[in-house]
């Protein structure tokens, strides 16, 4: 029967066999009733884990009021959390959307707006090696992952890739077309890697010399994840444009597209919009979501939980060096590189009851928890990383 009706979709992932019940915390269920450890939070999305209370009281209290009225009226959840995201962000303008693609897109289209606007067309957007951004055709023509693009061509025109943290293949690239550059802050698929200080601080201070907007995609690494709201902030830059998604809803679908007024200043009515974006459900989640992250202490116990689930898998990497080639990361965004494919071991630390998240690139196993771990259930999964690897080494 579960065969038969896993038949019916659409064969486009590769999904484990087992089936998922319930959740509460950091923790999922299958309907057998094995527990595990979830160290993956349905990559970066599930911030605060499975069911918080808080989130199911909001989420409950509004449906019984409104779920959606279109973009032609008002409503307070979609106002206070546009208000609330710009008193802590960079951003004096807020476009919310119903995933991290579709806020992505919007700042591709915010870009090219922008310059257009001017009387000085620049469509071309500067991006990196290992980028993801989502998977609609000007995504995957940003992103250019062989596996992305494989019989999707012919891909859209205008973006320029140049190596991952290379300052000069950068500078190199830029021409009078040149509009904007957008990379991730930590990449997420491309195997949690992280931009050198160095090189993120000469690309804001190079944009703003040649009239180039940032657009800096935090839809993974965002919304707390790396210990501060927002990954830039340890990098003493801010970008023009900021997307973000996943974390911000803790499961609910909804993302949303930050910038500045000078940035946004070519988005004038009628260039863009959607149905469903900012819906009353969708924005009082973010808000709730808001509430707790916000909250004093909170991050700051994010990052210290992600110091010591760091240093514990450094630890592991010193023992067990034939199998684990390098730790990467910060905060709760951190990656375990494997000398070989990750897929068996994913495999058995799932058995051992911890589900991680394989990156598409360069055999890293992605760490990512809810942030709303404990230091118990840190040192709960390093127990079943370090078993499965005896296991695994012999």
């Amino acid at each position: 029967m579960v065969n038969e009706l896993s038949n019916s979709l659409l064969p486009v992932y590769n999904r484990a066999d087992i089936i998922i019940a319930r959740g509460e915390g950091a923790y999922l269920f299958d309907e057998a009733g094995k527990h595990y450890l979830d160290f993956a939070s349905g990559i970066a999305v599930n911030s605060l884990g499975h069911c918080h209370p808080h989130l199911v009281n909001a989420l409950n209290s509004q449906a019984a009021m409104l779920w959606h009225c279109s973009n032609l009226y008002r409503t307070r959840t979609l106002e206070t959390f546009a208000s609330r995201i710009t008193t802590h962000s960079f951003a004096q303008k807020v476009f919310m959307t119903n995933s991290g693609t579709e806020a992505v897109e919007t700042g591709i289209k915010m870009i090219r707006r922008f310059h257009y606007a001017k009387g000085t067309p620049r469509p071309h957007i500067i991006t990196v090696t290992g980028a993801f951004h989502g998977r609609s055709l000007a995504c995957i023509s940003a992103g250019k992952s062989r596996k992305a693009v494989e019989g999707f061509e012919p891909l859209l025109e205008g973006f320029d890739q140049v190596e991952f943290n290379n300052l000069a293949a950068l500078q190199q690239a830029i021409t009078p077309q040149t509009g904007g550059i957008m990379l991730e802050t930590i990449q997420g698929e491309g195997g949690i890697r992280v931009h050198s200080p160095d090189y993120l601080q000469a690309v804001r201070q190079i944009a703003d010399e040649q009239g180039i907007l940032l657009l800096l995609d935090e839809v993974q690494c965002g919304m707390g994840r790396t210990g501060s709201l927002f990954a830039f902030e340890q990098y003493g830059i801010t970008p023009d444009i900021c997307t973000i998604a996943k974390g911000i809803g803790s499961g609910f679908p909804v993302g949303a597209c930050l910038a500045t007024d000078h940035a946004a200043s070519g988005m004038t009515k009628g260039s863009h919009g959607g149905t469903y974006g900012g819906n009353p459900l969708a924005t009082c989640v973010a808000n709730a979501v808001l509430d707790v992250i916000l909250a004093e202490g909170f991050l700051s116990q994010v990052a210290v939980v992600g110091d010591v689930l760091k240093k514990g898998l450094l630890k592991l990497a010193n023992q067990f060096p034939e199998i684990i080639a390098e730790i990467r990361g910060t905060g709760l965004m951190l990656g375990i590189k494997m000398h070989d494919s990750p897929a068996l071991l994913v495999e058995a630390l799932r058995n051992g009851g911890l589900l991680t998240a394989a990156s598409s690139n360069d055999n890293v196993i992605r760490i990512l928890p809810p942030l709303i771990i404990t230091l118990q259930q840190a040192e709960d999964a390093l127990h079943i990383i370090h078993t499965t690897l005896t296991k695994h080494k012999r």
